[in-house]
């Protein structure tokens, strides 16, 4: 075995950790450990406890980030945590520190998903062999990524921010979820709606809650996991109904991701749909993912696949490391 890096996958409420062996014939996650992002007040605090109870000290590291990464110094966009790549590579005692965004980490994963690492929605059930591939989820926030090339010939990630683009909303009942949320934040994004908060907003506003609570109270949120489980379990009402509209938004924007990509593919990641396929499956996800006028016939052709790899962030960071650095990586 030779020499092993870190790899870490730092979301805004958890950050993943582990070992690979670049040089091995297949990308391994050795020693996976998550870590609460609360435990800890900075990512480098949260790197060096998992490195204290490993056997190695990694002299290369690739670390995905929920931010955009163009910079040395970089802001978590759903974390209060911020880092310089440099002084962080030297808290470290790196040789080498990666740092990409936690969907391009994604869309890296991708190709080397086995068959029972990810869920077809729709079309072929084969792992997709050339792109252009969209690639979203919703998390905390919600990540898009695009992967272009083709097995055999090469891949290639284009990170972007695509979750902060404008939400559209259709129907009065998601013009008032719009609404709602303007009022509180000033405006829409797509990743308002789509995310761990997003399910809580839908909620409230299906049960009524006003945007602004009474002074001195807090406002009444219920959390993205108990929703989930409710819906799930069939006997709240307000609960199924902000699950079904969640997955509506979401067929809807993948259906603009995969058009504005010239998509072949959609695979769909995050920690919150894999809870939920069945559930996905029965609601109006399809409808809305193929609710594009002219273009309805265009996007019958595009399959739609669910990550389930329990680590595709880490697995792609993974990946980077066995890929040459270039320029546009250091910069």
């Amino acid at each position: 075995m030779s020499e092993l890096a870190l790899i870490a996958d730092i979301g805004g409420t958890n950050a993943r950790f582990a070992l690979t062996d670049p040089a091995a014939p297949q990308p391994q996650l050795l020693q996976p450990q998550v870590l609460r992002n609360a435990e800890f007040g900075s990512l480098q605090h949260a790197a060096e406890h998992y490195l204290a109870g490993v056997s190695a000290q990694p002299r290369r590291a690739a670390i995905a980030v929920a931010s955009p990464v163009g910079a040395d110094e970089i802001r978590l966009t759903n974390r209060a945590w911020s880092f310089s790549r440099s002084e962080l590579q030297h808290a470290l005692q790196l040789d080498e520190l990666r740092v990409l965004n936690d969907f391009g980490a994604i869309a890296w994963a991708v190709p080397e998903l086995a068959a029972d690492e990810r869920v077809t929605l729709h079309g072929p059930t084969e792992a997709p062999s050339r792109g252009p591939i969209s690639v979203l989820g919703p998390g905390t926030g919600l990540g898009v990524a695009l992967l272009v090339g083709a097995r055999g010939q090469g891949w290639q990630v284009i990170e972007t921010e695509g979750g902060h683009a404008s939400f559209a909303p259709l129907g009065d009942e998601e013009h008032d979820i719009a609404r709602w949320i303007a009022t509180r934040y000033g405006r829409t994004s797509t990743e308002r709606l789509l995310s761990g908060d997003g399910l809580s907003h839908i909620d409230a506003v299906l049960r009524g809650v006003p945007s602004q609570p009474a002074t001195g109270q807090r406002l009444p949120l219920r959390e993205p996991e108990a929703i989930v489980a409710a819906a799930l379990a069939g006997h709240d009402v307000h609960a199924r109904r902000a699950l079904a509209r969640f997955c509506a938004v979401l067929g809807s924007v993948a259906g603009d991701i995969a058009l504005i990509h010239g998509a072949r593919a959609v695979m769909i990641a995050g920690g919150i749909v894999p809870r939920f396929v069945p559930f996905l499956r029965s609601s109006a996800f399809r409808e809305r993912f193929l609710a594009k006028g002219r273009f309805a016939a265009y996007l019958e052709s595009v399959s739609i696949h669910v990550v389930t790899h329990p680590q595709p962030g880490l697995l792609g960071a993974a990946m980077a490391l066995r890929r040459p650095e270039t320029a546009e990586a250091r910069a």
